[in-house]
């Protein structure tokens, strides 16, 4: 499997509210037991006007399946091709 960030462009996501972010978690949730394929969505980062995403999936076109089952953009999926922090320094 595979790590993918999804950037999400959502005019205004940084004033969702705990509910309808709760709504949003619920319905992607509800997606992922309904694909085909392994699925795991690790955590999303909401900003000003984008949320990204952090998923693993097999392929981008599972991540796509995800986004438009649930009605959510991904303007741009990127697959994670290595990791570093500051351990890595040492």
């Amino acid at each position: 499997m595979k790590k993918f960030i999804i950037e999400r462009e959502i005019p205004g996501a940084g004033n969702l509210t705990a509910e309808e972010l709760k709504a949003i978690s619920q319905k992607s949730c509800e997606v992922v037991e309904g694909l085909d394929a392994p699925y795991h969505w690790v955590q999303s980062f909401v900003t000003g006007n984008k949320i990204y995403c952090i998923h693993i999936a097999p392929d981008e076109a599972t991540i796509r399946e995800h986004a438009k089952r649930g009605g959510f953009p991904a303007d741009q999926v990127n697959e994670v091709t290595a990791l570093f922090d500051p351990t890595t320094s040492v």
